[in-house]
């Protein structure tokens, strides 16, 4: 937010400074023409925004029914009348403070009896109007005031560009999406959450939301990442190749090695659940929180309908892999179902959350979703649930289009309804320089456990996994 002054700038307000300059409120004055001139672009665009609704508020306000009529008289009102007429009504205008940024103004703005949210929300369209805004939301604040955003510029089609800090996380699990439709910042609360989907057509923003939650949260030793990436053979190309170094373990698109990274999983929350009394004191990581002695382990499956999609032939080789499918949707079931409370998350991305690529006994199960631009309201449904058709404005199917790369749809655990949100862009490059900083972070979290004995009587074990850091 910064901007050189120009000699132009300085001469056209000289006469204003030379005016003003002789009085404390000249000094208010020359302070704030000198944040205007500092500022960028769009900042003074809001703040000439905000200076023409404070001026303009008063006479507004009664035109929109902001305000109240006040027909008691005061003592003042009966000493000043000498004619014997009743004194006039008053008009009651709420008070109105308003601040800016780059997007908008926000005001904060009083209530008054006959005048609260209700009546706010009422007039938010005719304040867009009014303002200059392309869209105005009103919320609650306090008891006694409601918060009006009026956005100038349209978030969803303003791309931005979020660049990693490298500092650990100061909440655990906390997922900072980007911003929504009235340039407000939107995060997820992912503790106790099992597991989470992203669907979205190609090139339209999915790997660069798990770039971010991965660049965001690599600083943090108390988080380990594994990954089975259904694009490519190695770790060594694709989307996630610069991440790789800070990975435990990583698979590209082949179902037996994919088979054996999930096994391997499902090891480490079976060897959790027994090893959870002596470590955390109880059964539920969350009640702790996970630390470097006992990482949150979040797994990432991309293009996840390369491992579970049905094989049809009767062919031995088409039968084995629809086998390898079959027990690979199993297992991440298990992941999603049962590893929770052990500390694992799931993250499931493909292009289309359909039955056929994310079963429904896993997709069903993980509470929250993402989605961005479908072709297909059936497609929007898969990804969203049914509830998307009652919210056609958030439909990604409106998504499509360059404009709209970065934007999705999601169901946030606490509002109502859909929100769409504007994701940052996040390079390859930064990523990597935080996966770069942070590779000597990563640990097997397997090997962060004490050796647990053979568990006797409880039936056939499941087929062993192997062990160590699978290629990265």
């Amino acid at each position: 937010m910064s901007a050189l002054i120009s000699a132009d700038d300085v001469v056209q307000y000289l006469p204003l400074v030379a005016v003003t300059s002789g009085s404390a409120l000249g000094v208010l004055a020359v302070l704030w023409l000198v944040r205007y001139l500092m500022a960028d672009a769009a900042h003074r665009a809001s703040i000439r925004q905000a200076v023409r609704i404070r001026l303009r508020w008063k006479r507004l306000a009664p035109m929109l029914k902001l305000a109240a009529t006040d027909r008691t008289p005061t003592a003042m009102d009966s000493l000043s009348t000498t004619d014997g007429k009743p004194p006039k009504p008053r008009t009651l205008v709420p008070p109105l403070k308003v601040r800016h940024d780059a997007y908008g103004v926000i005001a904060r703005a009083g209530c008054l009896p006959g005048v609260g949210l209700e009546e706010y929300q009422k007039a938010a369209p005719y304040l867009a109007d009014a303002w200059r805004c392309t869209r105005v939301a009103v919320t609650q604040d306090t008891p006694s005031h409601v918060l009006i955003r009026g956005v100038r510029l349209d978030p969803l089609t303003t791309a931005t560009r979020h660049h990693p800090t490298g500092r650990a996380p100061e909440v655990a699990a906390r997922w900072d999406l980007g911003v929504d439709e009235y340039a407000q910042p939107v995060t997820v609360d992912l503790t106790q959450v099992p597991g989470v989907t992203v669907a979205g057509l190609p090139g339209s923003g999915k790997t660069s939301l798990i770039n971010r939650l991965m660049s965001d949260w690599a600083p943090s030793p108390a988080v380990q990442f594994a990954c089975a990436d259904g694009k490519v053979t190695t770790a060594y190309e694709g989307d996630y190749a610069h991440l790789a170094n800070r990975m435990f373990a990583f698979v590209g698109d082949d179902l037996e090695a994919a088979n054996v990274l999930f096994r391997r999983l499902v090891k480490l929350r079976r060897d959790r659940v027994a090893a959870a009394p002596s470590m955390l004191g109880g059964p539920d990581m969350w009640q702790v929180g996970p630390s470097e002695s006992w990482p949150l382990v979040v797994l990432i499956v991309d293009e996840a309908h390369t491992y579970f999609r049905d094989h049809k032939g009767s062919d031995k080789e088409t039968k084995r892999l629809a086998a390898l499918a079959a027990e690979n949707a199993r297992l991440v079931e298990d992941l999603v179902k049962k590893g929770r409370a052990m500390g694992i998350l799931v993250v499931l991305a493909t292009q289309k959350s359909t039955g056929d690529a994310i079963p429904t006994f896993i997709r069903d199960v993980c509470p929250v979703g993402l989605s961005f631009a479908q072709k297909t309201s059936d497609a929007a449904v898969a990804a969203l649930g049914e509830d998307i058709r009652n919210w056609p404005d958030a439909d990604p199917v409106n998504l499509q289009g360059r404009s709209y790369v970065g934007v999705a749809a999601m169901n946030h655990p606490t509002q109502p309804g859909f929100l769409r949100i504007r994701t940052p862009l996040v390079t390859s490059d930064d990523s990597a320089e935080i996966a770069h900083r942070t590779a000597h972070l990563t640990q097997d979290p397997a090997t962060l456990l004490p050796r647990i004995p053979p568990r006797i009587g409880l039936g056939k074990a499941a087929p062993d996994e192997q062990s160590g850091p699978l290629a990265a």
